[in-house]
């Protein structure tokens, strides 16, 4: 994107970084135009990873309010 800022033409840009077929290059500029750098990430394959993470992280935060809790009440007791 920076080369693109500094007047070079989408030709020229293509052929500074070897990309054969320009429709590419233009549709990763859009997609960083609208999306951001998070968008020219590789996704394929990875979702699942990040749902189970995620899915990870929320048992042990739910596990964690429940030791807090037996924790609290044991406090109580003595």
């Amino acid at each position: 994107m920076e080369i693109r800022l500094q007047g070079k033409t989408k030709k020229q840009v293509a052929e500074l970084l070897r990309i054969e077929d320009i429709g590419h290059l233009k549709v990763w500029m859009r997609t960083y135009r609208e999306q951001g750098e998070f968008s020219l990430l590789e996704h394929r394959g990875r979702r699942r990873d990040y749902v189970d993470q995620e899915r990870y992280v929320r048992r042990l935060e739910m596990e964690n309010a429940v030791l807090k809790k037996w924790l609290a009440s044991l406090n109580q007791e003595v």
